[in-house]
């Protein structure tokens, strides 16, 4: 099914409500309190605060069905921004104003949106529809207009449905005109876990998804993944088999290709687009230096490999040695990779199938790492302390927040609720067996007393993670898993803050 029907929702949020829905909570009522109205007086003050260059960047997005070349032979009829995947890359500098275009040209009366991903922005630009906006219709345009404050890698994407699992994605890189690191050339690295018009839609998949394991009965699984253990993830590494894994939209047997010259440094930006799979990435005869995820400087760790779950990016920087070599993105616990290659020299590439030494040298994951000092969060008494467990299981599939899914229905029902000025504790406590990559919009969060600065922060199975935010900019945000599947069918949550 193409069209989004009532239960197919922002990753489990969109109805058909309009804009008095939006500013319904606003008055509060016995079971609700009154909350900061996203377009609200509290939200153009603190836009307001935020420093701007006075310089503008336009872009136009056309969200449209497209039939996209992976490589290889392999051509996927999907959906994608302008007509490719990833989308091109935009690019402005901190204290720019993006106004981007959307143009909504999808199918079958489609809504659609686009969630700026981890950039703390203005709330009523942040793309959820039913929160902070309208849903975009099919034929209608939506300007979004928002200063980009915070320097780092970042990307955007929908935030109706499972339409993150097709080709609606792009990088969205803010500079620092004080760049600190010192690097000779860059490279954007999207990682992507691939279905659409190949093998299935990721509707079919949430379909049969759906039914969960205790449901399936005599019923055949065309999509549902079984056997997917990874140590790393504490487990159950994902729900969904994926015929191919990209790395900037191409297969194995046909990579992306970056050349550069020996002896140069560049910096790596590498983002997880992926849906249902963390990727192990390390690039094969070298070393990388760590130094940000989450567009966040941390204190610089030299790895060999890195792990980077749906909606994180780090940002490595290596010193490129001569020849041809293969930058690998291991499907964690799923037994397959995607590839790409850099070229600094003569010589044949490798396999598609090439597993570098590095994928089992030093890995360190985003609980390792310390936040760089001029990053991290001064120490200050708490003043709000929230409990999320996450719960549900493969069996019902019936992944939720505090054993309660999002309703759409319902947006505002049992809110998060926080104060302006408040430093915040979130205490996830995971009680499923699977791992989820939890990501809060509008804000960067701090793991314990001195870890990274994160909007996406991995919860392993049965273990409790605790992070740390200032509530410094008011609206209405969501909190969710990014594993599109379980965002989809309700491991989602309103923090909100109270007018």
């Amino acid at each position: 099914m193409n069209s989004i029907n009532r239960r197919s929702f922002l990753f489990a949020g969109l109805g058909a409500a309009g804009a008095g829905a939006l500013a319904a909570c606003s008055s509060g009522s016995d079971a609700t309190p009154a909350l900061v109205d996203p377009s609200g007086s509290a939200v153009s003050a603190a836009e307001k605060q935020r420093k701007s260059t006075g310089r503008t960047q336009n872009v136009t997005l056309t969200a449209a069905p497209a039939v996209l070349d992976l490589g290889d032979g392999v051509r996927a009829r999907t959906w994608a921004f302008n007509g490719q995947a990833p989308g091109k890359e935009v690019r402005l500098s901190v204290g720019d104003t993006l106004v981007a275009e959307l143009s909504n040209q999808l199918p079958d009366r489609t809504t659609t949106s686009v969630h700026w991903h981890g950039v703390a922005m203005r709330n009523d630009m942040d793309g959820v529809p039913t929160v902070t906006q309208q849903p975009v219709r099919a034929g209608a345009v939506f300007t979004y207009r928002f200063i980009a404050d915070a320097p780092g890698t970042y990307f955007f994407h929908p935030h109706v449905g499972v339409q993150l699992d097709r080709a609606l994605y792009a990088p969205l890189i803010v500079e620092d005109p004080k760049e600190p690191l010192s690097y000779d050339d860059e490279w954007v690295v999207v990682l992507d876990d691939w279905i659409d018009g190949v093998g299935g839609t990721p509707d079919e998949v949430l379909a049969e998804l759906r039914h969960g394991m205790g449901g399936m009965g005599g019923m055949d699984m065309d999509f549902m993944l079984m056997g997917a253990e990874s140590e790393l993830l504490g487990g159950d590494a994902g729900d969904v088999k994926y015929p191919y894994h990209l790395v900037n939209g191409r297969v194995p047997d046909d990579p992306a290709v970056h050349h550069g010259k020996p002896g140069t440094r560049i910096r790596l930006r590498i983002i997880n687009a992926g849906s249902d799979t963390a990727y192990r990435v390390a690039l094969g005869g070298h070393r990388l230096t760590l130094t940000h995820t989450d567009g966040f400087p941390v204190e610089q760790e030299q790895v060999d490999a890195v792990l980077v779950g749906m909606g994180e990016r780090y940002d490595v920087l290596v010193t490129l040695g001569d020849g041809v070599f293969p930058l690998v993105a291991l499907a964690e616990g799923k037994d397959a990779t995607g590839m790409a290659l850099v070229r600094t020299g003569p010589g044949s590439a490798p396999k598609a199938t090439v597993r570098p030494k590095e994928l089992t040298g030093r890995i360190l994951t985003a609980s390792q790492l310390r936040a760089a000092g001029d990053v991290r969060l001064p120490s200050r008494k708490v003043d709000r302390v929230h409990r999320v467990e996450l719960t549900g299981g493969m069996g019902m599939y019936d992944w939720a927040v505090n054993g309660k899914a999002y309703d759409m229905d319902d947006p505002h029902a049992n809110p998060l609720t926080v104060e302006e000025g408040q430093r915040v504790r979130m205490d996830f406590v995971n009680s499923t067996r699977m791992w989820h990559p939890m990501h809060l919009h509008g804000h960067t969060y701090q793991l314990g007393n001195s870890g990274p600065r994160k909007d996406t922060a991995i919860v392993l199975p049965k273990r409790k993670l605790s992070v740390f935010f200032d509530a410094d900019n008011p609206g209405q945000w969501m909190l969710h898993c990014h594993n599109a599947y379980h965002g989809e069918v309700g491991m989602m949550a309103l923090v909100a803050y109270r007018s």
